[in-house]
C-alpha cells in the first residue's frame, strides 16, 4: 500500500492539549490534508533505483542542480510524489555523503504533496510520511519557494501568508544555492499557535524547530532533482498503474479503494559489461580499481551526466561511455496532469 493512500484514508485527528489553557486541541495533520491530497491530479511513486539517481543527483558531495534552477519547475499545479526510505538511506550511506538524523521519524515512505503557480515556478511544500498504513503523519513545518528569486531578494509566498520563516545554507557559492535564494521554511499556523503557547525556552525552541524542519529539508533536494528529470526531452519511463479489479474486490469488503498512479523508473544509462575472464592482461601498472561518483555538467539547455563508475584494473570491467547528455525544452514548463 502507497504513503497516499494512507494520507486519503486517514481520519483520525491529531490532538493534544493546549500548554496555555489545558484544553484538548487539534493541529493540522495527516487527516487535515486527506481530502485534498485525494483531489490531486498528478501523483508519482518512484522507483527504487531512481531513488538512488535523484539522490545522487541532489546532495551535497554529488552532482548537484542549482546551476540549473532556470530549468526546474513542479509540472502541475498539484501534485504529490512519494518513494521508499530504505534505498533512499542506501544511497546516501553509498556515497558517503549525508545519513538521516539518528532522531528523524521512523518511516517506511516519505511522500511531499506540493502546490504551485501555473508555470511550476513557485509553490508550497509539506511532508508526509508513514511506518504503517495507519500510522501516517506531515510535518509540522511548511517550505514555501520561488525559483525565480534573484540573489539579495525574498522569494514570495504562494500563499501570500505572514509570518516569521528561516532561511537554510546549503554551504553551495551563492548563484548555485537555490536552497537558500529560493526557499523559505515556517511552521504550519496550528502548530506555530501551538508552540508559541508552550513557554518554551530560547533553546528548547531551536532544538525543537532543528529536528522539526529535517522533517522536510532532507526532501527539498530529492523533489528538485526528480523535477529535473522530468524536464528532460525525453523525460522519464512512467507507467500508469490502476487498480480496478482489486478496488472491486476492497469495496466488496468494506474497504477504501487504492488512488491510481504513475510509476516512475530510471532511464536508461550506459552499461558495464564485464571483460571476458580469458582476455590477456596488459603489463602496464594500472590504478587500483576505484569508484568515481557521478556529475552533473550544465551547457546551455543540456545537462551532461557522467554517470558513476569504476576506474582501474580492467578484470573488473570495461566503460563503454561515462557521460549521458539531457536535452531540455525551454517549453517544458506546460503542466501535466493525469486524469
Amino acid at each position: 500500500m502507497n504513503l497516499i493512500d494512507g494520507v486519503v484514508q486517514c481520519r483520525t485527528p491529531f490532538l493534544v492539549r493546549d500548554p496555555a489553557s489545558g484544553a484538548v486541541m487539534a493541529l493540522n495533520n495527516a487527516a487535515d490534508c486527506a481530502e485534498r491530497v485525494a483531489h490531486c491530479p498528478l501523483r508519482y511513486v518512484l522507483t527504487d533505483e531512481l531513488v538512488h539517481l535523484c539522490a545522487e543527483l541532489a546532495y551535497p558531495a554529488g552532482a548537484r542542480v542549482g546551476a540549473c534552477a532556470d530549468l526546474l519547475r513542479a509540472p502541475a499545479e498539484r501534485l504529490w510524489v512519494e518513494w521508499r526510505h530504505a534505498p533512499w538511506q542506501r544511497a546516501l550511506q553509498q556515497h558517503g555523503s549525508l545519513t538521516m538524523p539518528a532522531d528523524s521519524p521512523s518511516a517506511e515512505r516519505y511522500g511531499i504533496w506540493a502546490r504551485s503557480s501555473p508555470d511550476g515556478r513557485r509553490g508550497v511544500l509539506r511532508t508526509f510520511w508513514g511506518a504503517t498504513e495507519h500510522d501516517v503523519l506531515a510535518s509540522s513545518v511548511e517550505a514555501y519557494f520561488d525559483l525565480d528569486t534573484a540573489a539579495g531578494e525574498e522569494p514570495e509566498p504562494l500563499d501570500g501568508a505572514e509570518g516569521s520563516c528561516v532561511r537554510l545554507d546549503d554551504n553551495e557559492p551563492p548563484d548555485e544555492d537555490v536552497l537558500a535564494r529560493c526557499f523559505r521554511f515556517r511552521y504550519e499556523p496550528s502548530w506555530e499557535r501551538y508552540y508559541a503557547n508552550a513557554a518554551l525556552t530560547r533553546e528548547q525552541k531551536f532544538n525543537l524547530w532543528r529536528h522539526a524542519v529535517r522533517t522536510i529539508a532532507m526532501d527539498v533536494p530529492m523533489l528538485l532533482a526528480f523535477f529535473l528529470l522530468l524536464a528532460t526531452r525525453n523525460g522519464l519511463p512512467q507507467r500508469t498503474q490502476t487498480f480496478e479489479r482489486l478496488n472491486r474486490r476492497r469495496l466488496r469488503g468494506g474497504k477504501a479503494p487504492l488512488l491510481e498512479h504513475i510509476e516512475v523508473r530510471v532511464p536508461m544509462l550506459p552499461g558495464h559489461p564485464q571483460v571476458p575472464r580469458g582476455e590477456p592482461q596488459s603489463t602496464r601498472m594500472s590504478p587500483r580499481l576505484h569508484h568515481v561518483r557521478g556529475h552533473l555538467v550544465r551547457r546551455g539547455s543540456q545537462i551532461f551526466w557522467r554517470v558513476p563508475h569504476l576506474r582501474g584494473s580492467a578484470r573488473a570491467g570495461i566503460v563503454r561511455t561515462r557521460t549521458v547528455v539531457w536535452s531540455i525544452d525551454r517549453g517544458a514548463g506546460a503542466a501535466r496532469e493525469s486524469g
